[in-house]
């Protein structure tokens, strides 16, 4: 519907990160997906469906390209933590001569563990992940925590910490464009929600008289 549509605020911008949406088949038919939402506003990213991957030819490719250098963000005893970490830390993390490519899991955290388990060409890439400042503004969907962000969300965070490891100007907060669309959407469907509960009030209180 008219009313769910985002397309007018999204805003193109080059991280200088390369990034690629796994999505799971259930996210994908979510007209909420944060993860497509995301893709549209990122040059050059990737928007990929599917469960298990290890066969899948594109993210093979991908993984393989040896102008990139992949990670997945992933939290787990063997991930780096990237907000623990200097800038100088941040910018020797990753080989200098590769472009920085990052693999995101777009699911609920039930799928995404799974996906990642299934995936044996995801297994073996190194793991990212960070420590979340603020709550998440997902409001128009339940979080297993406050603190669990949404795929755009993420990414958003991502840029934030490694942005100028990578010569972004993180500065300049061109990535906040990720934000506001993300930001509307979520306004949009809670004024939904509060009209559709004001209309069938007052639909109850006169079949009630």
């Amino acid at each position: 519907p008219d009313f769910g549509c985002y397309c007018a605020q999204v805003r193109s911008l080059d991280p200088k990160i390369n990034f690629v949406v796994l999505i799971h088949p259930v996210e994908m038919k979510r007209r909420l997906a944060t993860g497509r939402m995301s893709h549209l506003c990122l040059q050059g990213s990737y928007l990929i469906q599917g469960q298990d991957y290890s066969q899948n030819r594109l993210v093979n490719e991908l993984i393989d390209d040896p102008e990139y250098y992949s990670v997945i963000l992933s939290p787990g005893p063997t991930s780096i933590n990237l907000s623990g970490l200097v800038e100088n830390q941040k910018t020797n993390l990753f080989p200098k001569n590769k472009k920085l490519r990052i693999f995101v899991i777009d699911g609920t955290w039930a799928t995404a563990g799974k996906m990642i388990r299934q995936s044996e060409n995801l297994k073996n890439l190194p793991r990212i992940c960070f420590s979340p400042s603020v709550p998440s503004n997902f409001r128009v969907r339940k979080q297993p925590k406050p603190h669990c962000y949404s795929t755009i969300e993420a990414i958003h965070h991502i840029i934030d910490l490694l942005g100028e490891s990578q010569d972004f100007a993180v500065h300049e907060r061109a990535h906040d464009k990720l934000l506001k669309v993300f930001n509307y959407m979520v306004e949009r469907q809670l004024h939904f929600i509060e009209d559709s509960h004001a209309r069938l009030g007052f639909s109850y209180r006169r079949e009630a008289n």
